[in-house]
């Protein structure tokens, strides 16, 4: 599976967890994590950033690919899946040029509105970077929360207690084969 970037277990029944990897691809076990199965192995890439598990009906599961970590060896990713049964299929569900998706999170009151996190390619510039929302379960997207091409968002979370207030850490960065440029005026802390 190689490095581990992402995991989410179910909160009724925390045996059954996912866990994202680097270029490894998503990894399944219902037994605590003594036995694996493999469950996007048939998609277009194994880069993955994030992986996010419906608490209120666990047959959904969200996966954003691409790494999050801007190494100097990272994997890029192509947008955004979910599956309907567990793991056991995926459908494309759009983000392709966010390229690293680092975060997934669903609103618990209700399901269909879903955040990513997009990081984004930090050997490129491109104005996909930020926070992206949909309404309709992943059938269109937003972008709510971008600052510049260089910046994307490193990090989301939701305050537990009320799911319309979000905090976006932003950072801005930029790699290039021989240098690492980090912090600007695209970052800093944003809440909603």
């Amino acid at each position: 599976g190689g490095r581990g970037t992402a995991i989410d277990a179910l909160d009724t029944n925390p045996d059954i967890i996912f866990l994202g990897t680097a270029s490894g691809g998503v990894w399944r076990t219902e037994k605590a994590g003594t036995s694996w199965q493999s469950v996007v192995d048939e998609q277009s890439t194994l880069n993955i950033g994030s992986v996010t598990i419906q608490q209120s009906n666990p047959s959904v599961v969200w996966v954003g690919t691409g790494e999050g970590n801007p190494r100097n060896s990272l994997n890029i990713g192509s947008g955004i899946y979910k599956s309907l049964d567990g793991g056991k299929n995926w459908k494309m569900m759009g983000l392709e040029r966010t390229r690293n998706i680092h975060r997934i999170i669903i609103d618990p009151n209700n399901p269909n509105t879903v955040y990513a996190a997009a990081i984004g390619n930090p050997f490129s510039e491109h104005p996909e970077r930020g926070v992206y929302k949909t309404t309709d379960g992943g059938d269109s997207w937003n972008l709510i929360l971008h600052t510049n091409d260089t910046s994307g968002c490193a990090d989301l979370v939701m305050d537990p207690t009320n799911p319309n207030k979000l905090i976006a850490a932003m950072w801005q960065h930029r790699r290039t084969p021989w240098s690492f440029t980090s912090g600007g005026s695209g970052s800093g802390l944003y809440i909603t």
